[in-house]
Formats: structure tokens, C-alpha cells, sequence
């Protein structure tokens, strides 16, 4: 199976952690890609560029360069768009995929022609990969990911690897801050498109007090309202579980940021 992955960055991105995110989906990967579209949201620094540098000597990288910093989604938009393969598998620029991913991801949508997207589990670190402090959990099959769409997102979505096609038939990624993924899953999966989780953990992902900064206060709250207010409109959710969502999540999104990280190490159990 041919594949493309992709990876965005922009100048906020640390350098040395940039440099082991692409080692882990070239250098340490059994199965490795035909091609890594790397696109630079907008200008980075000196040593960022370094990194992208050095690592296309000896990969298949195809750079996308950006004039300016547009955000995650529109950076996507454009990433997908540029892969020249059907399959493309996710990546971050901050976490580590395994080394067991592509091959294990490969072979499943090899033997499962009917799932559009596949993710994996992902456990979470702060400094040191090998000391996890966490395990995001999600439903294996189809109609499970279904439901669970209705309150959270159903991939975890530094893991996913999916068809172009059906991202492309269901409107791309689009400009949604911090719910460009969760936004693209509901549209793809009402479209009619299937979904599956692998329950092998296949990224370690950085965590922690930046992260949880990045999901709570006002336009974070007014985007979770403006997400759910799209779910109603897509008929994912019905009158009574947009409400339930707006009181649940939409408050949850106010909450101090050691309330919120309480909430998160709950559901992660």
C-alpha cells in the first residue's frame, strides 16, 4: 500500500521535538511512507527550517511552504490536497508514533475496504515517553464511534489514517479552531462513511498544563457552542443532546484549568 503522511508546523513548534516527531514516522518505522508532506504554516524560525532540512536529505519530504500563518485547518486543507496518495496517515510535530503504526494501520484497511478512516489509541507523557501519564480509550467499531461522536470525538486524531477520497467528498478540513478534527469526523461519518480504532496504542503524545490552557476559556467556549450548534445542524444530535452538550461541554470549557485537568484525568480512565 502506497501512503502519503501528514504533518503540520508552524513557529511556536519546539525544534528538537519537531526532530524526533519525524524520525518516529521515517527512520523508526517498519513500514515506511512513499511520501511526508510537511507543511509550514507560515514563516518559522531559523532552526525549525534546519530540522525540515536536514530530515529531507534522507526522506521523501515534500514541503509545503504557506506566506502566512492561517491556523491548523487551513493548513490541513492545503496538506491533504497536496498528498499524492489515496491513503494518508496523520502525524503531529510534538509526538511520537510507534514504530509498529503504518504496518499495523496498513494491513487493516488492506483487510477492511469498508472503513474510510482508522485511528489508534494514544498514551500521554510529559517528559519521558516511557513514564505515561494517561490513556485516551476509544470504541473499536463503527456504530460505537458513532455514538460516542454525539459527545466527544471518536479518533484520537494524531493517530488517524484514512482515505483521501472520503475526506475530500466530505468538504476537507476546514478553519474550526481547536475542533477542525472533530468538525471533519462528523462530516464524514454522516456522509455514510465507516470508521475503526486499532486498540494498539500508536502515538505517545505530549501533554500537560500547555495543553489544558489550549482547551478551556471564552473563544474556546464559543466554539464548543458553535460546534455543537453545527452538530444540530448536520443532524448528529437532536434538540435534547444539543442542549445537554452546550451545559456539559460548553461549561466545562469555563472551568479553572485545574478543574478541567480533573475532568480530563477522569475520562481517561
Amino acid at each position: 500500500m502506497n501512503f502519503s503522511v501528514l504533518i503540520s508546523c508552524y513557529f511556536r513548534d519546539n525544534p528538537q521535538e519537531l526532530a524526533v516527531a519525524l524520525k518516529s514516522i521515517w527512520d523508526d518505522q517498519t513500514l515506511k511512507p512513499q511520501e511526508i508532506v510537511i507543511v509550514k504554516d507560515g514563516p518559522l524560525t531559523a532552526d525549525l527550517d534546519a530540522v525540515i532540512e536536514e530530515f529531507a536529505k534522507n526522506a521523501p519530504a515534500k514541503i509545503v511552504p504557506l506566506p502566512q500563518n492561517g491556523g491548523l485547518g487551513k493548513a490541513l486543507q492545503i496538506g491533504v490536497e497536496n498528498c499524492s496518495y489515496e491513503y494518508i496517515a496523520r502525524m503531529d510535530g510534538d509526538d511520537i508514533s510507534v514504530p509498529e503504526r503504518f504496518a499495523k494501520q496498513a494491513a487493516f484497511m488492506t483487510e477492511h475496504p469498508e472503513i474510510d478512516i482508522c485511528g489508534g489509541m494514544i498514551e500521554e507523557f510529559a517528559d519521558d515517553p516511557m513514564q505515561p501519564t494517561g490513556k485516551r480509550i476509544l470504541p473499536e467499531k463503527h456504530e460505537d464511534i458513532y455514538k460516542f461522536l454525539k459527545t466527544r470525538s471518536p479518533f484520537n486524531h494524531v493517530t488517524v489514517f484514512f482515505r483521501k477520497e472520503a475526506i475530500m467528498r466530505a468538504g476537507n478540513y476546514q478553519s474550526f479552531i481547536s475542533y477542525e478534527d472533530y468538525y471533519l469526523w462528523a462530516r464524514v461519518l454522516k456522509q455514510g462513511s465507516r470508521g475503526a480504532n486499532l486498540p494498539d496504542v500508536l502515538v505517545n503524545v505530549r501533554s500537560g498544563d500547555l495543553m489544558i490552557g489550549r482547551r478551556r476559556g471564552w473563544r474556546i467556549f464559543k466554539n464548543e457552542v458553535a460546534l455543537i450548534w453545527k452538530f444540530k445542524e448536520l443532524g448528529v444530535l437532536n434538540w435534547y443532546e444539543t442542549l445537554r452538550n452546550m451545559l456539559l461541554r460548553g461549561t466545562a470549557r469555563l472551568l479553572p484549568g485545574f478543574m478541567l485537568k480533573m475532568v480530563y484525568a477522569r475520562l481517561r480512565k
